[in-house]
């Protein structure tokens, strides 16, 4: 049985906003926070101003939960340098942006930011990230904890439980068998495969909903369109990085560099800069 589906980042920008579907974001969200969410509403996000670049590279959808908690879901292509920094700019536009002039600061909403990147972010090697705020005495080494008014008030146990909470799912770094219900979703979003045996909560509805033959013939359309435009920037960039690379690797030869380093530096084969000195006669 053929359990290829869809693509998750075309899914996000065409299928999952709609009420029927939100059981499948709803089931990422409750295996990666590890408590229920239940969506209530798809807010205005990002990605309905995004240029001709970004259609392709990344796409976004913000949620409201049950409890009144706002949850931005991003997916993120190729890769970004400064994208720890658009995470942040991100998290702090909602705040500013659903919180009412005049309102108390207490009335700031619970953010969560799920990054979902296809690119090396950073340097590490595990495939789950997340960031965990805390206040940390410099002398005392003592962690700073919420009043008993501040906890009733805001119905929090810790001072972190006030700040954004971010989540990076560094898809490609996952080269192993789903051993939990959270590594089975990230199984789905690296291979677009919803095994039969999986028991994560929202991929029975990802496996039903998210089928190529179920779609409209005009989303069919639509998605062979997205998935042409990925294989051809694919292509233009690894072309891009190519060129490149030689380039680097002819300076490096004319530097009297050795074989050996060039191949690390530039990712060439040995054949290609053994051609390249030819190229050059040195």
């Amino acid at each position: 049985m053929n359990n290829k589906l869809i693509r998750f980042d075309w899914a996000m920008k065409k299928l999952l906003r709609h009420k029927v579907n939100f059981g499948i974001l709803e089931g990422l969200l409750s295996e990666l926070l590890l408590f229920d969410v239940t969506i209530v509403d798809v807010l205005e996000s990002e990605s309905n101003k995004q240029d001709e670049y970004d259609k392709y590279n990344r796409v976004d959808i913000l949620v409201k939960s049950q409890n009144d908690e706002l949850m931005l879901i991003e997916v993120q292509n190729d890769s970004e340098v400064d994208y720890f920094q658009r995470m942040l700019y991100g998290v702090s536009k909602l705040v500013t942006e659903y919180i009412k002039e005049g309102e108390p600061y207490g009335t700031i909403k619970k953010i969560y930011s799920i990054n979902i990147v296809y690119f090396g972010l950073g340097q590490g090697k595990d495939y789950i990230y997340e960031y965990k705020g805390e206040f940390i005495g410099l002398q005392k080494k003592d962690i700073l904890k919420p009043t008993n008014l501040q906890k009733e008030n805001y119905a929090v146990d810790k001072i972190a439980d006030i700040f954004p909470k971010y989540y990076i799912l560094k898809i490609n770094n996952f080269n192993k068998i789903a051993e939990n219900t959270l590594d089975e979703w990230i199984y789905f979003l690296k291979n677009s495969e919803v095994k039969d045996s999986f028991k994560a909560k929202g991929l029975d509805k990802a496996k039903e909903k998210l089928r190529y033959e179920n779609l409209s013939d005009e989303d069919k359309k639509m998605y062979n369109r997205f998935q042409e435009n990925r294989r051809i920037e694919n292509s233009v960039s690894y072309t891009a990085k190519q060129e490149r690379n030689v380039e680097i690797a002819k300076n490096l030869i004319s530097l009297a560099s050795k074989n050996d380093f060039i191949v690390k530096a530039t990712g060439l084969t040995l054949e290609q800069i053994q051609e390249l000195r030819v190229e050059l006669n040195q």
